[in-house]
């Protein structure tokens, strides 16, 4: 007989534990907490515009060439570079690939780039993903 309370119990532990958020507020528990994909905070980037200062400077490092800019949710390459690296990158932030620091010393005829000249928050993948991207015009 306690055999089979100890089994009911188990069951109805492991029901319990596998209950959404919405049946534990019909119950009226609290929601558990989220879930956090990524222990380390350094994998995720702020949202919020670079610090440009116009005129082809970036306050946050040189200015970048980079072949592809897009906003991560809409961009599938962009999307699927960001999850190949579990970066955690929130949904409408601009967003470079294969990027390389552009010098805008001589930004007449020495500064040259074929794809989208940006200043970027977060550089720290050696070019191959920057995040928190502000395009630029060089030739203003």
């Amino acid at each position: 007989m306690k055999l089979a309370a100890v089994v009911v119990l188990a069951a109805a532990a492991a029901t319990v534990s596998a209950e959404t958020n919405a049946q534990r507020m019909a119950r009226g528990l609290p929601p558990k907490a989220p879930i956090r994909r990524h222990s380390s905070s350094t994998d995720t980037a702020k949202k919020g515009s670079p610090s440009s200062t116009g005129g082809g400077q970036c306050n946050t490092g040189p200015v970048q060439c980079c072949s592809t800019v897009g906003t991560c949710g809409s961009h599938s390459d962009i999307d699927n570079l960001i999850s190949l690296l579990g970066l955690s990158v929130p949904i409408g932030t601009q967003v470079g690939a294969n990027c390389s620091p552009l010098s805008v010393l001589g930004t007449g005829s020495g500064a040259q780039c074929s794809g989208q000249t940006v200043c970027c928050e977060q550089n720290n993948w050696s070019g191959l993903i920057n995040i928190g991207c502000l395009p630029l015009n060089l030739n203003a």
